[in-house]
């Protein structure tokens, strides 16, 4: 099968991890943002990617979103190869950036079935599956009001059902709680566990909130730098500091060191800026 004809979501091939990085290293100048990473995700699993403002994580979901080349080492994602399957990594994908990508003169409904045609998802099945996301996410009732008059959890659970219209085997979430008030936070994250749950799908996250990786991530990953500090599970992670530790002691104890450094380009005025914006909006 080429490029060209992606296959169906869930459709990949083999019993490989959901994620595979061999060696991979990027730069922007000369200096590595990403720096000889290996990291295998399984599939199915709640991983977490954690680290610093700058420490490369950002660059690495465009990476494996296939946003960006692969300049050094091996990638795959489903078991297809970044760089020469990005059609069906794609077709198998689920994304929500840091930014809103929502359309606030379409209603929900049309902002949902948008992204069904994007992903091309059948006419005969587009309404219902629509529908299917909607409801997943609690916004149902609301599915006609137009999208600029949703609260920032509104907002987020209706990027998650965008995201999620086409089924995705991988669903890679970048920050989705920033700016939302503890409640929002909670509702959201009920609600990517329900589709952990009933659809298997393996789910790749960054957040800055220690609890919620705590509580959420079977496994956890600390860059620091571009370079992978530590992997695994959280209770594994704080048992290794000492029985009192909590996944905040793991941060500090990994990333701690240069954390006012600036070292990639997600990080910086313009990656403050981006945030505030993005927190501003989501508020």
């Amino acid at each position: 099968m080429t490029s060209d004809s992606p296959v169906a979501p869930h459709d990949s091939p083999g019993p490989r991890p959901a994620v595979e990085c061999v060696g991979l290293t990027h730069r922007y100048g000369g200096h590595a943002v990403v720096d000889g990473l290996d990291l295998s995700i399984d599939r199915g699993e709640v991983f977490g990617l954690l680290g610093p403002n700058g420490a490369g994580k950002t660059t690495t979901i465009r990476l494996l979103a296939t946003l960006m080349p692969v300049q050094t080492g091996t990638v795959r994602v489903l078991g297809f190869e970044v760089g020469k399957r990005d059609t069906d990594i794609r077709y198998n994908l689920g994304y929500v950036p840091q930014q809103l990508s929502i359309e606030g003169t379409l209603t929900g409904r049309q902002n949902v079935t948008w992204f069904a045609r994007l992903f091309d998802v059948p006419r005969a099945e587009r309404a219902e599956r629509v529908d299917e996301v909607l409801a997943a996410m609690d916004l149902l009732d609301v599915a006609d009001r137009l999208a600029a008059g949703y609260s920032g959890g509104m907002v987020r659970r209706l990027e998650l059902a965008q995201a999620l219209v086409n089924r995705p085997a991988l669903l890679i979430l970048d920050e989705p709680t920033v700016g939302l008030d503890p409640i929002a936070r909670d509702s959201v994250w009920a609600r990517v566990r329900e589709l952990r749950d009933r659809f298997h799908t393996t789910v790749l996250l960054t957040t800055h909130y220690m609890a919620e990786a705590d509580v959420l991530c079977d496994r956890i990953a600390l860059l620091h730098k571009g370079v992978l500090q530590a992997v695994g599970a959280p209770a594994a992670l704080k048992a290794a500091l000492g029985p009192e530790a909590t996944l905040e002691d793991v941060f500090r104890h990994y990333a701690g060191a240069g954390l006012g450094e600036e070292n990639d380009s997600e990080g910086g005025l313009r990656g403050v800026r981006s945030t505030r914006r993005t927190a501003q909006r989501a508020g």
